[in-house]
């Protein structure tokens, strides 16, 4: 396994980077938005494949890139079934394998910091290779339990249960921490986690937990919305957003255009039936002039459209509107696409 453990010092964030060595299939889990020049250019040394964009949860201390990383890499962002969020492209259940290449990661269900909190355990052969425990246990403490669906009961069954149960030398890799570790074992916290060590019980767990008196995080009020889109911003005041289904069933009057770049018209997604092409970055001038049609953009999950729109409406554009979802959810909703050709070209579509 290729292995790198990454840090954000504004939020003492740790992202992490998992690679199988031959196939070059990579993960990233909990990437911070800050840092995502810095995480697609350790890719691209690495000679590595994005393939998941993982969370452990939904963060109220920074912002994940993990919407980013999608719409710039392709990556597949990956959020636990329980977080209440709908933007990831896949919501895992407890027991979920994910592969890259001979790796297996499993997805198990640790909820008590938040209701969507998931432990990723990545494996080689059936034999376990790291823990990646996120805000559920960090090295001598675990993560705060009084607000956003915190319960100090339902964490301490999730490390006891689903983390302890784990070979006692299992390394422990946590999404934060404030003291200058960076790992532990399953067997070094049993013995000597400060709140969850095997001698501490339920009860006197949740006394420790109601005690804490901590400020809340700084960015709370920000980081949990934009998790809730995947790290992807709200559309700029004044762009409209529509949906697939208003798109499919006016497609007929509409000026469909694809802002996605080329490679992406070849990728999983495909094209969209009758819509030209034009990247983002040729906006506004590939359009022309505007004329009586409503302009729909999209591209692969609903951030650049929203930006080409907003392009657009200031050229002049009157008629401009974003597909919100883009092709991940018109892909979801069954909608017709061409696998793995481009889309028509504007002298094609008359």
């Amino acid at each position: 396994m290729l292995f790198r453990q990454l840090f954000d010092h504004a939020s003492s964030t740790y992202t992490y980077l998992v690679a199988d060595e031959e196939t070059r299939e990579a993960a990233l889990i909990d990437a911070v938005r800050e840092q995502v020049e810095r995480d697609v250019e350790l890719l691209a040394e690495l000679d590595l494949t994005l393939v998941y964009a993982l969370e452990t949860h939904v963060h109220a201390d920074h912002v994940t890139a993990s919407g980013l990383l999608r719409e710039r890499l392709g990556a597949e962002t990956v959020l636990s079934a329980a977080a209440g969020a709908g933007c990831p492209d896949r919501l895992v259940e407890d027991g979920e394998v994910l592969r890259l290449g001979r790796l297996e990661i499993e997805a198990r269900h640790t909820p008590g910091h938040t209701d969507g909190d998931v432990t990723y355990v990545v494996r080689e052969g059936g034999r376990p290779l790291a823990a990646f425990t996120g805000d559920t246990m960090l090295i001598r403490g675990c993560g705060r339990t009084d607000f956003q669906q915190g319960d100090a009961e339902r964490l301490y069954d999730s490390v006891h249960r689903r983390i302890f149960s784990l070979p006692d030398e299992t390394p422990i890799y946590p999404g934060h921490d404030y003291r200058g570790f960076t790992s532990s074992t399953v067997g070094e916290e049993k013995r000597l986690n400060r709140r969850l060590r095997e001698d501490i019980g339920r009860a006197a767990f949740v006394e420790i937990m109601e005690n804490l008196d901590l400020a809340q995080p700084k960015q709370i009020h920000v980081a949990v919305p934009a998790n809730l889109r995947c790290g992807i911003e709200q559309p700029p005041e004044g762009v409209v957003e529509v949906s697939e289904e208003w798109v499919r069933e006016h497609a007929e009057g509409l000026r469909l255009v694809d802002v996605r770049e080329a490679d992406e018209l070849r990728g999983p997604l495909g094209a969209m039936p009758g819509a030209e092409h034009h990247p983002l970055a040729t906006l506004p001038a590939a359009l022309g002039a505007p004329d009586e049609r409503t302009v729909v953009v999209f591209c692969r999950s609903g951030g650049r459209s929203a930006r080409a729109a907003e392009r657009l409406a200031e050229a002049g554009f009157t008629r401009v509107v974003s597909m919100a979802g883009g092709m991940t959810r018109w892909n979801a909703l069954g909608y017709p696409a061409i696998g793995g050709g481009a889309a028509r070209s504007p002298a094609e579509c008359g």
